[in-house]
C-alpha cells in the first residue's frame, strides 16, 4: 500500500517562499505523471504543476514564473518550489501520482500566507 507524505507547509509572508515535499513510502512503478493540486473551501481542487513522465511541465496560470515542480526519482519524492507568495496562494496543497493502475493523493498539507 503506497502512502505519499507531505510537508513543508505552514505560514509564511506575503513575498516570501516555501518548499513542499512529496515522499512515497515506497518506489512507485509505471508512474504516469507526478503533480501538485490546492483547495481553498467552497472552491474546485485546482492544478498547480505537473510533470509527466516524459518531462513535460504545466503550471496553472497564477503560479507560472512563481512555482517550480521538480521531481527525484531515486527519492521516490516530488516538489513544489514556491516563490513570491501571495495571500491567494493559500491552500491546502496535495500532491497525486497518476501510475497506469492507481492514482495516489497525499494527505494534504496547509499553506498560510499573511502578513
Amino acid at each position: 500500500q503506497v502512502q505519499l507524505v507531505e510537508s513543508g507547509g505552514g505560514l509564511v509572508q506575503p513575498g516570501g517562499s516555501l518548499r513542499l515535499s512529496c515522499a512515497a513510502s515506497e518506489s512507485i512503478f509505471r508512474v504516469l505523471n507526478m503533480g501538485w493540486y490546492r483547495q481553498v473551501p467552497g472552491k474546485q481542487r485546482e492544478l498547480v504543476a505537473i510533470i509527466t513522465s516524459g518531462g513535460i511541465i504545466d503550471y496553472g496560470d497564477s503560479v507560472k514564473g512563481r512555482f517550480t515542480i521538480s521531481r527525484d526519482n531515486a527519492k521516490n519524492t516530488v516538489y513544489l518550489q514556491m516563490n513570491s507568495l501571495k495571500p491567494e496562494n493559500t491552500a491546502v496543497y496535495y500532491c497525486k501520482v497518476d501510475t497506469t493502475r492507481y492514482a495516489y493523493w497525499g494527505q494534504g498539507t496547509k499553506v498560510t500566507v499573511s502578513s
